[in-house]
């Protein structure tokens, strides 16, 4: 395994990390499955896993403060989020001090562990101003609770008002920020990783193979296999147009030029990026993770990047006048 600083913070996480979104924990014999790929990702080396208090309605939590007992503490980067609601109340969703305060304790017990080492805010909050969540986050750190506090899914012109309030105050420093990034979603390279690289902030990408559609199971004029996601989802199906799916049919051309699978090419292509510290993975079954590690190991030839901008007709935003 290779491991990555988080921005300029001192801790190392690995460049895969496993994630709890889609964890299915609603039955014993899915529950074995996921507590075996946390197996399997800890003996690969895989340190960083990801939750949040709103996965599953709390029960992700729950399902990893059980499985986490087996392991050593230290050795693991665990992490949460808080905003998204966790019950009717009119003050059990947000930004706002009682509710993180609140929450992050919940998420402390839920996991059964006396610390964080990462939080993040999961959106932005309109609602609270950002002193008072900077100021109940800064002083999260100070109690102990938290290591290393970030976002998800903050804009620049956020990220950097942020930053601003954080110096007036003398607040501890925001670590670590948790956008959207795929081949399908490139936008955190217009101008999100060049704030992010200024601040120092690590950058750990969820979504890395596009909600599935990167997978390679998800096939022009192939039939949507049975169980996958897309049967009840509606972000994956919404995915599955002809212009996407044309595109996945030359990356897996691409994939196999390179004698390997469009999932393994599609993560090695965004961990070459080293401003990316850890891309947050999803694997429910021990063999969709061994999957995702050969990417470590795949060095994609430079020419490639080219094609795949070609194939997507990106290019980074800049504006000439004159």
């Amino acid at each position: 395994m290779n491991y990555r600083r988080l921005g300029k913070q001192g801790v190392k996480v690995s460049e895969l990390a496993l994630g709890s979104w889609m964890t299915d924990v609603s039955e014993p014999d899915k529950q074995e499955l996921a507590a075996q790929s946390i197996k399997l990702a800890y003996e690969n080396g895989i340190n960083f896993l990801d939750c949040a208090d709103a996965y599953s309605g709390g029960a992700a939590e729950r399902f990893l403060g059980k499985v986490l007992k087996d392991y050593p503490r230290k050795e693991i980067i665990l992490s949460s989020k808080v905003f998204f609601p966790t019950g009717k109340g009119v003050n059990d969703r947000g930004l706002s001090r009682k509710h993180i305060m609140e929450s992050v304790d919940q998420s402390l017990a839920n996991m059964q562990t006396d610390y964080l080492d990462l939080y993040f805010c999961h959106r932005f909050d309109p609602e609270t101003s950002l002193e008072e969540t900077l100021q109940a986050l800064s002083d999260l750190v100070d109690q102990g609770k938290v290591l290393y506090y970030g976002v998800s899914e903050w804009r620049p012109v956020q990220l950097l008002e942020a930053q601003l309030v954080i110096q007036e105050r003398g607040l501890h420093p925001m670590s670590v920020v948790q956008p959207q990034y795929n081949m399908f979603d490139r936008y955190i390279e217009h101008e999100l990783l060049d704030v992010c690289e200024k601040l120092g902030l690590g950058v750990v990408p969820f979504s890395p193979l596009s909600q599935g559609l990167l997978t390679g199971k998800y096939r022009k004029g192939h039939k949507i296999p049975a169980g996958s996601r897309a049967t009840y989802q509606d972000q994956i199906r919404d995915l599955l147009t002809e212009s996407n799916l044309d595109k996945v049919e030359e990356l897996v051309k691409m994939a196999a030029e390179l004698d390997t699978d469009l999932a393994t090419f599609s993560l090695a292509w965004a961990l070459h990026d080293p401003r990316i510290t850890s891309l947050i993975t999803g694997a429910s079954k021990p063999e969709q993770l061994n999957s995702n590690l050969k990417a470590l190991d795949l060095q994609i030839p430079n020419d490639y990047y080219n094609r795949i901008n070609e194939l997507f007709h990106f290019k980074k935003f800049s504006r000439k006048i004159g």
